[in-house]
C-alpha cells in the first residue's frame, strides 16, 4: 500500500478543500499595487512617478497612461544594461541574483533577463499551485511516491560578477526545495552536464534505476530523450522502462504539434498537463482535466495586460506601437487574440514577452497560447498565426496518416517575382510535395478568410519541402545548442531563410 502517497495526496486534498476560489481580478490589482510600492524608490520607479500612480483611484489605468511599452531591446538598452555596470535599484530594489539566458528560438546571441530572489519565490509558489491542482486529475496515491524527470537546461550555472547565469529551467532546477530532491531526476550530477548529448547518454544508461512517474520539459527535446532511452535499452516504448509513467508536464511551446509523435513513444496513455514557464516568469499552468487551457498565475508576482491582436499595432520587428491600447483582466473577451504584456518582481515593466494568447474562460483566467508576434505571418496580407499553422499540420497528419513534429515557413519572393509561402515539414511522409502543398493551401483557405483573400491577390501559391525532422534538431544545434529552452522558429524572414535553405541543402 502506498502509505506515503496516501499521506501526500491527503494533504493535497485538504489544502485544495481549504483554498477558496481565486478572484483573479482582485488578485491582479493586489499584485500591481505590490509591484509599484516595492519599486517606487528604484531609478525606474522615480522616472515614472510610481508614488503618484499609487495615489490614483484606478492603478491600472494610471500605470498604463504613464509607463510605455518595452520589448527586451528597449528595456535592456535603457535600464537593464545598468545592472551590468554595477548600478543598483535600477528597475527593482537591489540587484538580481541570476540572469536567465534566453534566445527562445535559435540564435547566436542570448538575451540576459534578470531573475530576482522574489521571482524565484514566485516561481516556487506557482509550482506549489501546480502540485495542488493535481488533486483535480484523479491520480492514484502511488503516483505521489514516484520520481519526476525534469529535462531542462544545465544546472551548472556560470558565475559572472556578483550573479549566476543560465537558462531559466536550469535556474529553477538549481533552486528546487530540499524536500523535493529525493524525487528529482536525473539528479544534480547529471543535470549539471552542459553537453546535451552527453547528458542524455547518462540518462539512458541510468534509466532502469529510476521509477519515473512524471516527465517535465519542452516536447521536442523530451521526444529526443525518450527515443535515446528506448534505443539504448532496445525496447518498443518508454513504458517498458518506466511502467509507472502517468503524467507529462509540457511547456515552452504548444503541445498540439507534437501530440502524435509523442504518443508513438508510449505504451499506454498518460495525462498531459500544459504549463507556461518563460524566462521572464511562470506565466500559467493547466489546473483541471476538462480543458487543455492554462490558468494565469495571477497571484504570484506578475501583472498582466493584454493588447488586442491587430497587425496595425505590430512593427516589422515584432514589437508593438506606442498607440496600441491595453486591457486588464476585467476587460478582456473570450476567443480573441491578445498580445501578452507583463510587469514582474524581476523588474520587467509593461514588457512584451512576444506571445499571443486567447482566453477560453475569462472568469477562471484560462488561456491558450496562439502564437508569437514575430511569428505572425502577414507579409502579403495572409494574417497567419501560429495556432492556424499548427491546425494545418494536424490536418496534414490526419489526411496523410503521418507525424509532423517540426515545421518552418517563409513568405518568399521566387525567381518569377511572385510571393509564395515556402514550407519545410519535418516528417517521414513519402508523398508528392505538390499534393501536400495543395492540401495545405486548401485547408488554410477554409480556416482563414484573410489567407483566402491573399491567395487571390499577392500570394501566388504554396511550396512544400519534406525533410527529415533531424534537420531541425541539427539546425538548433548548429545555431545555439540542443535542449533547454531552444525552440524552432515557425516563421523566418527571407534573410535567415536563405541560411536555413543553404543549411538544409
Amino acid at each position: 500500500m502506498a502509505i506515503l502517497g496516501n499521506i501526500i495526496k491527503g494533504v493535497i486534498n485538504l489544502t485544495d478543500t481549504l483554498t477558496s476560489e481565486t478572484n483573479h481580478i482582485d488578485a491582479q490589482e493586489a499584485v500591481l499595487k505590490n509591484l509599484l510600492e516595492t519599486a517606487k524608490d528604484t531609478q525606474f520607479g522615480k522616472k515614472y512617478s510610481f508614488e503618484t500612480i499609487l495615489l490614483s483611484d484606478d492603478l491600472g489605468e494610471s500605470f498604463a497612461d504613464v509607463v510605455p511599452y518595452f520589448d527586451y531591446n528597449k528595456i535592456n538598452e535603457k535600464w537593464w544594461s545598468k545592472l551590468h555596470e554595477g548600478e543598483v535599484d535600477v528597475t527593482w530594489p537591489g540587484t538580481p541574483s541570476y540572469f536567465a539566458l534566453s534566445s527562445g528560438t535559435t540564435g547566436k546571441s542570448s538575451k540576459r533577463i534578470p531573475v530576482t530572489d522574489a521571482m524565484i519565490d514566485a516561481i516556487q509558489s506557482s509550482g506549489i499551485k501546480q502540485v495542488l491542482s493535481l488533486n483535480n486529475f484523479d491520480l492514484p496515491a502511488d503516483f505521489f511516491e514516484k520520481e519526476i524527470m525534469m529535462l531542462g537546461s544545465s544546472t551548472d550555472l556560470q558565475e559572472k560578477n556578483d550573479h549566476l547565469e543560465g537558462e531559466i529551467s536550469g535556474i529553477s532546477a538549481s533552486n528546487i526545495p530540499f524536500w523535493f530532491k529525493g524525487y528529482y531526476k536525473p539528479g544534480e550530477d547529471i543535470a549539471k552536464i552542459d553537453d546535451w548529448d552527453k547528458r542524455v547518454a547518462h540518462i539512458a544508461k541510468n534509466a532502469k534505476n529510476w521509477d519515473i512517474g512524471a516527465l517535465s520539459g519542452i516536447p521536442s527535446w523530451m521526444e529526443l530523450m525518450l527515443q535515446e532511452v528506448i534505443k539504448y535499452h532496445n525496447v518498443k516504448n518508454i513504458h517498458e522502462i518506466w511502467p509507472n509513467l502517468q503524467v507529462y508536464t509540457s511547456g515552452g511551446v504548444a503541445f498540439g504539434p507534437y501530440e502524435k509523435s509523442f504518443k508513438a513513444l508510449l505504451g499506454k496513455p498518460v495525462t498531459v498537463i500544459d504549463t507556461y514557464l518563460a524566462s521572464e516568469g511562470y506565466i500559467a499552468t493547466q489546473t483541471r482535466p476538462e480543458t487543455d487551457a492554462m490558468q494565469l498565475n495571477t497571484e504570484n508576482g506578475i501583472y498582466f495586460e493584454f493588447v488586442p491582436m491587430n497587425p496595425d499595432y505590430i512593427k516589422e520587428d515584432g514589437s508593438i506601437k506606442k498607440n496600441a491600447p491595453s486591457l486588464t483582466l476585467k476587460d478582456v473577451e473570450p476567443n480573441k487574440d491578445y498580445i501578452l504584456i507583463i510587469s514582474t518582481v524581476s523588474g520587467a515593466w509593461r514588457y512584451l514577452i512576444g506571445d499571443t494568447i486567447a482566453f477560453t474562460d475569462v472568469e477562471k483566467a484560462e488561456i491558450k497560447i496562439t502564437g508569437r508576434t514575430k511569428f505572425f505571418l502577414n507579409t502579403v496580407g495572409s494574417q497567419l498565426s501560429v495556432n492556424k499553422m499548427d491546425d494545418a499540420m494536424k490536418h496534414l497528419e490526419e489526411k496523410f496518416s503521418t507525424k509532423i513534429s517540426e515545421y518552418t515557413i517563409c513568405a518568399k519572393r521566387f525567381d518569377d517575382g511572385e510571393f509564395y509561402h515556402s514550407w519545410y515539414l519535418g516528417t517521414e511522409l513519402k508523398a508528392d510535395e505538390k499534393e501536400v502543398a495543395n492540401a495545405l493551401d486548401n485547408f488554410l483557405k477554409e480556416a482563414n478568410k484573410n489567407y483566402k483573400v491573399a491567395r487571390s491577390k499577392a500570394l501566388k501559391g504554396v511550396k512544400v519541402n519534406i525533410i527529415d525532422v533531424e534537420k531541425f534538431h541539427n539546425w538548433s544545434d548548429n545555431n545555439k545548442k540542443k535542449g533547454g529552452q531552444v525552440k524552432m522558429e515557425r516563421v523566418m524572414k527571407e534573410k535567415k531563410f536563405k541560411k536555413w535553405e543553404k543549411f538544409v541543402s
